[in-house]
């Protein structure tokens, strides 16, 4: 792939929703990964629909590092805010991450070069071979398990972990696949990499240490009835043909 002139090798992007509490450290922990890295990177905060301070904090940060930005995306769910950040994210790669970090930051350097480059797709995964969970209670593995069981039935085989908000693309991949993005809510990560498979984009998951955060906003039985009926309207998306390349 060209590069352009000036152009960041890295986009991270973070989608952030009512997140005052939970930014300032993430931005830190940030700060801290990008001034330790030779190449250029920038960051993209995606506000969406705030009522607290995130957005004022977000914009702080972006006027004290020339690298950082702040985007608002007004149509609710995270993602909408994701899609947002990734189409306007100019980076080789692109990886949105989210807020609270429960992957560390340091772990991003497995997805770019020289550590990773041969890819379309890279999903951080907590269920890949070398992987490690931290302090997640055993009810809450085992749903994620049952549910991606579910994904892996009717929309995704093969991949065994589509909800780690953690995830790199190549630069056109991200242009090719988010515009196609109908999802908002938490059954939007299937939903894109759904759409990618289809589009005949290699998908590669990488293995990570992930903490469990007390504070996550997952709800475990509302979110997860919503996030079936999600991946039943992906495939059902994908037997018309919604995401399918025209050329094909």
């Amino acid at each position: 792939m060209t590069s352009m002139p000036d152009r960041p090798r890295l986009s991270i992007i973070i989608p952030a929703h009512n997140e005052e509490h939970r930014l300032p450290k993430s931005l830190e922990q940030v700060a801290s990964f990008v001034s330790s890295q030779s190449y250029p990177i920038e960051l993209i905060i995606v506000d969406n629909n705030s009522t607290d301070r995130t957005g004022e904090i977000a914009r702080q940060f972006a006027a004290e590092h020339a690298y950082a930005r702040l985007l608002e995306e007004p149509r609710k769910g995270k993602g909408m805010a994701v899609r947002a950040g990734m189409l306007d994210g100019k980076g080789e790669y692109l990886i949105f991450c989210d807020a609270d970090f429960s992957m560390p930051v340091e772990e991003i350097s497995k997805f770019v070069p020289p550590a990773l480059s041969d890819y379309d797709v890279a999903i951080a995964s907590r269920e890949a071979p070398g992987s490690r969970r931290i302090d997640e209670p055993e009810y809450r593995h085992l749903m994620g398990r049952v549910f991606n069981f579910l994904v892996r039935l009717l929309a995704l085989p093969g991949i065994q972990d589509t909800q780690c908000g953690f995830k790199a693309f190549r630069y056109d991949v991200a242009q090719d696949v988010f515009p196609l993005l109908t999802i908002g809510g938490w059954g939007f990560d299937v939903e894109v990499l759904f759409a990618a498979r289809q589009r005949g984009h290699r998908l590669l998951e990488v293995p990570i240490t992930w903490y469990h955060k007390a504070q996550s906003r997952v709800s475990p039985v509302t979110d997860s009835f919503r996030m079936v009926l999600d991946v039943l309207l992906v495939r059902l998306n994908g037997l018309r043909g919604l995401y399918r390349r025209e050329d094909v």
